[in-house]
């Protein structure tokens, strides 16, 4: 074993192989037992205790600098359009809560599936301001531009060390469960879980949103905008997970997600006074 490395003793062979590659995952050097070694003193399994916590931690403020950036690089992308300002970060924790809802217990799946829904928009930094925020109907030619923008963001993440999910969601969260959605007109169980799952949060926090053509509406409009689209747009049985948990729940969140915000009305007079 390598001097900065630990030493890791579990007798289940299962357990001992996951515990493993959970830390070598984490550049942590790791020599694997199924007992402690006959020499090893007391001293010595004190010396790796603290070696490994001290690696635990180091890593655990790495992965919450890492999450930092990725909310503050979404946070300044919805700053582009005051109107959707806040929507990553809200999305993100919608889809986190509703995962877990639908049988979701890994954390690690957990997390890549927040990351997911964080990043989603990333492809919208390609996109020119003069459409992304053009205030009337775009012509065709304008939508195809539109249209590029998750394969754009899944190109912006795919040469970063980001797992399966993240790109899942990044590519796949305008299919539409009945096959009419892009870039790729997937169907049904086609589209990865992670993004069937986005379509619903973000359809949540949409409705739920302001808008230039509309205000707000409540929770419940979002649930019956969900059941008239379960089948079409979204999975039926995503949309009977949400249907079946209290309303509360996401409006809490959304209180929690956005009471940080400026007020829109001196936000919009912000953008307009530049």
């Amino acid at each position: 074993m390598k001097e900065d490395g630990v030493l890791l003793v579990v007798k289940d062979d299962k357990k001992r192989a996951e515990i493993c590659a959970f830390l070598s995952e984490r550049g942590i050097d790791v020599d694997a037992r199924r007992s402690l070694p006959e020499a090893s003193d007391a001293a010595e399994m004190r010396r790796l205790k603290k070696e490994l916590s001290r690696r635990l931690r180091e890593t655990r403020e790495i992965e919450e600098a890492y999450d930092t950036t990725l909310e503050n690089f979404m946070a300044a992308l919805d700053l582009r359009d005051v109107e959707t300002y806040g929507h990553s970060k809200t999305v993100a924790r919608y889809s986190h809560v509703l995962a877990e809802a639908a049988g979701i217990t890994d954390p690690r799946s957990l997390d890549s599936i927040r990351k997911g829904a964080l990043l989603h928009d990333a492809g919208k930094m390609a996109i020119p301001d003069a459409i992304l925020k053009k205030p009337g109907p775009l012509a065709p030619k304008e939508w195809d531009v539109i249209k590029r923008h998750p394969a754009l963001g899944y190109g912006l993440v795919r040469d970063v060390k980001l797992v399966r999910e993240v790109g899942d969601i990044i590519l796949c969260h305008h299919e539409h469960y009945d096959g009419s959605g892009y870039p790729k007109g997937l169907k049904g169980a086609a589209i990865p879980l992670e993004a069937r799952l986005f379509a619903v949060a973000d359809t949540l926090d949409a409705v739920t949103s302001h808008r230039p053509y509309r205000g707000p509406r409540d929770f419940r409009a979002a649930r019956r905008e969900l059941q008239k689209n379960a089948g079409r747009q979204f999975d039926p049985e995503i949309v009977d997970v949400f249907c079946g948990m209290d309303l509360a729940v996401w409006e809490k969140i959304r209180f929690e997600t956005t009471r940080l915000m400026p007020p829109f009305e001196d936000a919009r007079f912000r953008s307009s006074a530049r």
